[in-house]
């Protein structure tokens, strides 16, 4: 139990302990100090609004990749064979979502072109879901502000700014308003780049082109909402 439980803490701040584990894991042996992403997460976004057009959280739904999911598996025992459910997977999820802490959970927040620090309280009602035919995890999580953001811009940033984790939007629905006022729009993009992609295998990322350490915000997923 002690062995599996260090498996699964791994928190960002130890990534090349990850980055280690998962090689020895897949069988690769060369590694590279330049960052490029090694994890990859389907993502989509929510924005919940309270009854006055505020703001009031932006709410999180992650897919992970096969390789990824895998891995993070690994050694967790369910009942079905191959399945797994949400309560089987909820220490893993706590140990996601407290880790994520420390990199304020991939997401930045702008109100107006400013940007704003420590806007989130901790997470609420995260769990995780896997889904046996594609073998995802998929991590659901809430992130409420402090004060609700009332405000004729808000930019939600979404990405990783050392690179090791690639967030891409999802193809179908990728943000969705919760009770937003009809008045509101929302847009979003993410700048594309053929180097690093989630079709690549592992031994391929070694070879093909490198990222900086910091570059990640490069990549953002921007989430624009605009109320009049």
């Amino acid at each position: 139990m002690k062995a599996t439980r260090a498996m699964h803490d791994l928190r960002p701040r130890h990534w090349i302990k990850f980055l280690s584990l998962l090689l020895a894991w897949t069988g690769v042996t060369t590694v590279t100090a330049h960052a490029h992403p090694h994890v990859w997460a389907t993502i989509q976004t929510e924005l919940l609004f309270a009854p006055d057009g505020a703001v009031t959280a932006v709410r999180h739904i992650w897919t992970f990749d096969d390789m990824y999911s895998a891995f993070a598996t690994t050694g967790f025992k369910a009942k079905t064979k191959g399945q797994f459910t949400r309560q089987e997977l909820q220490p893993l999820a706590q140990v996601n979502v407290e880790s994520l802490k420390d990199f304020a959970f991939f997401t930045f927040a702008k109100i107006n072109g400013k940007r704003q620090r420590d806007a989130f309280n901790d997470p609420v009602d995260y769990w995780l879901d896997y889904d046996a035919k594609s073998k995802q995890l998929t991590l659901h999580f809430t992130l409420p502000f402090k004060k609700p953001v009332a405000a004729k811009q808000l930019l939600i940033e979404v990405y990783d700014p050392e690179f090791f984790v690639d967030f891409g939007p999802a193809e179908n629905n990728p943000v969705r308003l919760i009770g937003a006022p009809p008045q509101c729009t929302v847009t979003a993009e993410k700048p594309p780049d053929e180097n690093f992609t989630s079709s690549q295998s592992l031994s391929q990322m070694f070879t093909n082109a490198e990222a900086n350490i910091g570059m990640g915000m490069n990549f953002s997923n921007k989430i624009l909402l605009r109320c009049p």
